[in-house]
């Protein structure tokens, strides 16, 4: 009988160790604060930031320039000079257009720097290579992005199972 409750144990622990190993542990990553700490203080970011700032600062210059010929427009209005609250009703139309297409070319201009920054190759290649490494270390099977829904950053390949599904498919 006791031979029998030991191998009972023994066979219990067995199954436990077997089911252990069946268990698949996910991780998840911020990817935008891992971005954001890796770049904070990196030169393409600082240039990023620089040019980001810049165009604000010309921005803010045409604003003003409007709003002072609109204050100059209303003040020849209301002392009856229509001819020249006229021009200068041109001279803010134009100048609108010229904001308005500055601001759209800075924006897409902007914007392509982002991209590239966000998209850099070095930091990928080490974001990955790290991610492999903390998975194995603290096993876990597959790592998911928080930014991406169901976007997998890493995976063992033990949770990959498509030579198995190939295979039982006769193929």
């Amino acid at each position: 009988m006791k031979k029998l409750l030991i191998l009972v144990t023994l066979s219990l622990f067995s199954l436990c160790g077997a089911f252990s190993q069946q268990i698949t542990r996910f991780g998840v990553v911020d990817t935008a604060k891992v971005y954001q700490a890796y770049f904070r203080n990196s030169a393409p970011v600082r240039n990023y930031e620089n040019k980001k700032a810049e165009f604000q600062r010309e921005i803010n210059k045409r604003t003003e320039e409007i709003q002072k010929l609109k204050q100059e427009k209303a003040d020849f209005a209301s002392s009856g000079n229509e001819s020249s609250a006229l021009r200068i009703d041109s001279e803010i139309i134009k100048k609108t257009d010229a904001l308005t297409e500055y601001t759209n070319a800075k924006n897409i201009e902007l914007e392509s720097m982002k991209r590239n920054l966000q998209n850099s190759d070095s930091f990928y290649k080490k974001l990955y290579s790290v991610l492999e490494r903390v998975s194995e270390n603290e096993g876990y099977s597959m790592i998911l992005s928080l930014q991406q829904n169901n976007a997998i950053l890493w995976y063992s390949s033990s949770v990959d199972v498509t030579d198995k599904v190939i295979s039982e498919l006769g193929l």
